[in-house]
């Protein structure tokens, strides 16, 4: 039965003042809500998102009270937000679906003062928000929870605080989750710009007002989808010879048009840093987030940068992936991983000695995990190496080294 005008129209009402009381309520989540699209389906039993639009079952979204609305929404948002659509294919489903609606519950409960009312729903009662150790889920990542929960025992109900792990557990639909690989690639950059956006944004709002304030979830995503921890402008000037314009005769300084001689226009210091090679481990040891935190860097690098650094960005495993060249922000994020075998530090140097002799790189930035030989430093040809390490484990015999969190 096809839906009236008028009951069309007062759905999308209720979903548009449900955005608006969020963004005045709970500034970040509202933020993010702006980028999403909406629709309502009869055939859907609950809710559901795949990362671009969430769309409610007709007979779901009557039954909801406007505050079970504004958390229904919070809830899908926070899926997004947290990449949950965008991974966890490989992992037994079930048991990855109720880690994610943990955390995300339990991020919502935080951000409401731990009132069980706001993740409440009158039809399924309180929803899961406690990992199966008994903390919150907001102390944890989804795959963290993941790897608590037994795949074996998802038929039985297996209590984790409040969490009951049977098929009325959760009233989430995820079905939507993953579908289209390549599309889905783009919508992680999207949504990671989108959050460090909405989190910035939430940062110079008025602290005096609490609704201003920012909410634990965008400290924890700022911190660790897109902050960078290296102090790039300190590393790259050890390593390459800044070209530092301290004057140009183009155009000159008009003070002095009437005399005999042309007089330099002096300028501010014109910093260009060009010519570095990142090279990320793709191999088998290297997760998708030791990827990320590469990413990363090198996204603060340029950013500290201003745009004032050219590079190249390459991957390895056992071999080279040739690496691509990128100018700008948006050529670098089109660079995509490739890999997934052994690690062969050695194939760095080789492909550099046999393929870029007519213009070698200023200096070298392997971004690894560090297990596997080093070869000798001869290998590097005199240009500098900084091996930027995501532990403490691994220290390279030779060359500058720096390491990062992940």
């Amino acid at each position: 039965m096809e839906l009236s005008n008028e009951k069309l129209r007062g759905y999308v009402q209720r979903l548009l003042l449900s955005r608006m009381r969020i963004l005045s309520n709970h500034g970040f989540f509202g933020l993010l809500l702006m980028h999403m699209r909406y629709a309502v389906d009869e055939k859907l039993d609950t809710a559901c998102t795949d990362g671009e639009k969430i769309t409610f079952g007709t007979g779901f979204l009557d039954d909801l009270s406007d505050d079970e609305l504004d958390f229904i929404m919070m809830h899908e948002i926070m899926h997004v937000a947290l990449q949950h659509c965008f991974r966890g294919l490989d992992y037994d489903s079930y048991s990855f679906n109720v880690a994610c609606d943990i955390v995300v519950n339990s991020n919502i409960l935080l951000e409401n003062n731990m009132h069980t009312r706001s993740i409440t729903l009158k039809k399924y009662g309180e929803s899961m928000h406690k990992a199966p150790d008994g903390k919150e889920g907001y102390e944890y990542t989804a795959e963290e929870v993941y790897h608590m929960l037994n795949p074996k025992k998802k038929k039985q109900k297996n209590e984790c605080g409040n969490a009951k792990l049977d098929a009325d557990a959760s009233w989430d639909d995820h079905s939507q989750w993953g579908k289209g690989k390549d599309e889905s690639d783009a919508l992680k950059d999207a949504w990671i710009k989108r959050v460090k956006d909405a989190a910035e944004a939430m940062e110079i709002r008025d602290p005096s007002n609490a609704r201003g304030s920012l909410p634990f979830l965008a400290e924890r995503l700022l911190k660790e989808l897109r902050r960078s921890q290296i102090d790039w402008r300190t590393i790259l000037n050890e390593f390459v010879q800044e070209e530092i314009v301290d004057y140009s005769f183009s155009p000159p300084d008009r003070r002095f048009d009437d005399g005999d001689f042309f007089l330099p226009d002096f300028n501010e210091k014109d910093d260009v840093v060009e010519n570095i090679l990142f090279m990320i481990d793709t191999s088998g040891s290297m997760s998708d987030e030791m990827i990320t935190a590469a990413y990363s860097e090198i996204q603060g690098a340029i950013d500290q940068f201003g745009g004032k650094l050219r590079g190249l960005l390459g991957f390895f495993d056992a071999a080279v992936v040739p690496p691509e060249p990128f100018e700008t922000e948006d050529e670098f994020k089109i660079i995509r991983p490739k890999g997934g075998g052994g690690t062969s530090f050695s194939a760095i140097f080789k492909y550099i000695s046999e393929e870029m002799q007519s213009e070698l790189p200023a200096s070298i930035i392997i971004l690894t995990d560090g297990y596997a030989p080093f070869p000798n430093e001869s290998a590097a040809l005199g240009i500098p190496v900084l091996w930027l390490l995501n532990n403490e484990e691994v220290t390279p015999p030779w060359g500058k080294i720096a390491r990062i969190k992940v």
